[in-house]
């Protein structure tokens, strides 16, 4: 299968917002979805680009995508976070997948990033086999940490 991977435009968001629905529902989370094709133009092609996002075009379809971000360690220095790399059910085992990672290591390396790292569900064993295929390190012994929306506003209001 062909394909070709390129840089993001505005006018993809909305098919970028379509993969990110489609992984929302595969983590069983299908209304989890806040973000807005306005949303994705407004923050990632602006002034101040919010992320850096790679599409995997198919006969003018999008059917993947990568979303990076750059973070600072302060073990390492600039690293680059990986949010979503997604791959359209057909198109998977087609070598997608790898163009995609390929396209944000080599992105990462001009940066001059320390590390390029990203969380995978635990559950996720495709996934999992598929990085620690391209030699990346799954850290089972660290857990993800958040506060949503109501958590911080909740943690406000206790610290007022």
């Amino acid at each position: 299968m062909k394909f070709s991977i390129r840089e993001a435009r505005p006018e993809d968001m909305k098919q970028v917002l379509a993969l990110i629905q489609q992984l929302a529902d595969y983590e069983k989370e299908p209304d989890a979805v806040e973000v807005t094709t306005e949303n994705l133009i407004s923050d990632g092609f602006g002034e101040k680009p919010l992320f850096h996002c790679f599409v995997a075009e198919r006969e003018h379809k999008i059917v993947g995508m990568a979303l990076v971000y750059p973070r600072y360690s302060t073990w390492k220095g600039p690293v680059l976070h990986l949010e979503d790399l997604i791959v359209t059910e057909p198109m998977r085992g087609s070598g997608l997948g790898t163009a995609l990672l390929d396209e944000v290591v080599k992105y990462g390396s001009r940066l001059g990033v320390k590390r390029v790292g990203w969380e995978v569900l635990d559950w996720n064993e495709p996934a999992i086999k598929f990085y620690e295929s391209k030699g990346a390190q799954v850290l089972r012994d660290w857990d993800v940490v958040q506060l949503d929306e109501e958590g911080i506003k909740t943690y406000i209001e206790r610290i007022r």
